[in-house]
């Protein structure tokens, strides 16, 4: 196995165990850094869409007219575009509501007086959400292998911005179940189980998709992978930026985020 490879394995899995650093803070910190958090998410959303549509979207329109023609690919480019968002929005759909990885908590939602409520369907919600987020993570594993293989640097990128927002869903995993039982080991357990999605992707993408990557598959999934982290950016953290937005600390966040991005792709021009 190359190095290329096993260093794209190696940031699958930082991004996906991030959510295990969510579940950590949801049980050490007193209350949640909304500040923080809502710079934090909004980075993450402009360094997604800044990458995405800068460099990402390009790279697999470039591949796709090299190997078809300028029409052709042209026209694939956006069909895989727009195929990798109804990829996860059909996945956020199925999902119920509340295990849905967009409903996010905070350690706020922890009860305040430090006691265990006995009630199962807080624990069913933390089991869900915990399932959900892995299903939801699995494309995302995908998206950061096969990017940190075709550019390490941008792999860096869509790691970090992953990781990011990967943390509330940690938090949104370890807060009804340690809420339910008690038990911060199980809590965390089932919030860093629901990260190893993501390096799952990667094996996905390196098992199933590297032994028929050609231009024009390298084209279709980098185009699929601009429009999951589109749509992630969208649907779930500018919304969650918002939720925890201290005037416009959010909006800051995207801007600097797209700043950071675009002088990272500079330099390494």
């Amino acid at each position: 196995m190359s190095h290329d490879v096993l260093l794209a394995f190696l940031f699958t899995l930082l991004a996906g165990l991030a959510t295990g650093i969510g579940s950590v803070l949801a049980f050490f910190a007193k209350t949640t850094n909304t500040k923080f958090l809502s710079f934090a998410l909004g980075f993450s959303a402009g360094v997604m869409i800044y990458v995405s549509m800068i460099d990402i979207f390009p790279k697999a329109q470039d591949a796709l007219t090299g190997a078809m023609g300028e029409e052709g690919g042209s026209w694939t480019t956006v069909a895989g575009f727009f195929g990798g968002i109804l990829l996860i929005a059909i996945i956020d759909r199925f999902i119920p509501k509340q295990s849905n990885p967009h409903e996010l908590k905070s350690v706020e939602d922890m009860d305040k007086n430090g006691s265990v409520i006995n009630d199962p369907a807080l624990l069913r919600m933390g089991t869900f959400a915990a399932l959900a987020i892995g299903i939801h993570n699995f494309p995302e594993g995908i998206a950061t292998f096969m990017s940190t293989l075709q550019d390490p640097a941008l792999g860096i990128a869509i790691t970090f911005a992953i990781a990011i927002h990967n943390i509330p869903e940690g938090i949104a995993v370890s807060v009804p179940i340690y809420y339910s039982t008690g038990d911060k080991g199980k809590a965390f357990r089932w919030s860093f189980l629901s990260g190893l999605a993501e390096p799952v992707g990667a094996l996905v993408g390196f098992f199933v998709l590297m032994p028929f990557l050609n231009d024009i598959m390298f084209g279709v999934i980098f185009a699929a992978v601009a429009g999951i982290m589109v749509f992630i950016s969208l649907d779930e953290l500018l919304p969650a930026a918002r939720k925890y937005d201290e005037a416009h600390v959010s909006i800051y966040g995207v801007v600097g985020g797209m700043a950071v991005m675009a002088l990272s792709l500079l330099l390494f021009i």
